[in-house]
């Protein structure tokens, strides 16, 4: 990485969360609570869905993977949020903050995949039952968790060369408690217009459209279920909520991050924390409480572990 930017900043500047002494330890005490939590319940849904044999189908197999990108994508950021409260000098390296950019944006891409595949696992499920488990096979399943990382990767890569060569020579503050693609873009010592307006099509037009056709796929099937049987537009609708929820919840601040035409920094803050914080920690809660067979699964590990002591 050396050979390939050869600029003159070395380093850049983080914004801080907190002034007060009592903001900080609020923050600190905030910030490690979720990310225990995150770390506990999304390894509990893996560990859940690796163990239960009941479980082994193609929905929970791209549940399990979608937990590991939560993780993957709070430990990106969160970590150093907690370790830079109390830090005078927020500052990090320009390797660090191109890695960080590199895997928030390849950890986002997969997680907008497999929200794709899990619609496409609901509607298979709902309005094409009978060939479920042709169309759903456990073969399909894998190949979309593999084309998930590919396109992530893809689309991290597609950012990250034009990023990793621009020419940076002050100033280096960032406005930002972690770094991303549109903030260091415009501390480049360049023009940068029509690469702004790239990265934001990229990462701001696939959000606002992967959130558009998932919202239009899930009232696609809730029409179809109510054409076939209206008595079961309340449990399809139930089965779905979930899913809505979860999309809602990514997609929202990605939308306004990278949309949003009239950003402002505390509402930009806002939205970053629910991005890396909230959301991944309420994926696993709302799966697990909201689906009957998680909890069926839970039930018996909870009786086995008895029974084995």
């Amino acid at each position: 990485m050396d050979q390939v930017n050869d600029s003159v900043v070395t380093e850049f500047v983080l914004l801080g969360l907190a002034k007060s002494l009592e903001m900080k330890i609020f923050l600190f005490l905030f910030f490690s609570l979720f990310y225990i939590g995150i770390i506990v319940g999304n390894f509990f849904v893996v560990f859940t869905v690796y163990f239960d044999p009941h479980l082994h189908s193609p929905m929970y197999i791209l549940l399990a993977n979608l937990s590991l990108i939560d993780l993957g994508l709070s430990s990106t950021t969160v970590p150093r949020m907690i370790s830079d409260l109390f830090t005078d000098c927020k500052v990090i390296s320009f390797h660090s903050c191109m890695t960080q950019m590199f895997f928030i944006h390849v950890m986002g891409g997969v997680e907008m995949v497999l929200l794709i595949a899990m619609a496409y696992d609901r509607y298979t499920a709902i309005c094409k039952p009978l060939h479920y488990q042709t169309i759903m096979n456990f073969k399909m399943c894998m190949l979309l968790v593999v084309a998930a990382w590919v396109i992530g990767m893809i689309h991290a890569l597609s950012q990250f060369i034009f990023v990793i060569n621009l020419p940076f020579c002050g100033p280096s503050d960032v406005g930002s408690f972690y770094c991303d693609f549109p903030r260091v873009i415009k501390l480049a010592c360049m023009d940068s217009y029509r690469l702004e307006f790239v990265v934001t099509a990229n990462s701001g037009f696939i959000s606002l459209g992967t959130f558009f056709f998932l919202s239009a796929s899930y009232i696609f099937i809730l029409v179809t279920v109510r054409q076939h049987s209206s008595s079961d537009l309340s449990k399809a609708f139930f089965t779905l909520s979930a899913h809505i929820s979860v999309v809602v919840m990514f997609f929202t601040p990605c939308i306004f991050l990278y949309v949003w035409p009239f950003p402002t920094k505390s509402l930009d803050t806002f939205f970053a924390i629910v991005d890396f914080v909230v959301t991944p920690i309420l994926n696993p809660a709302i799966y697990t409480l909201r689906n009957k067979d998680m909890k069926s699964a839970i039930r018996r590990l909870y009786i086995y572990r008895a029974e084995s002591m």
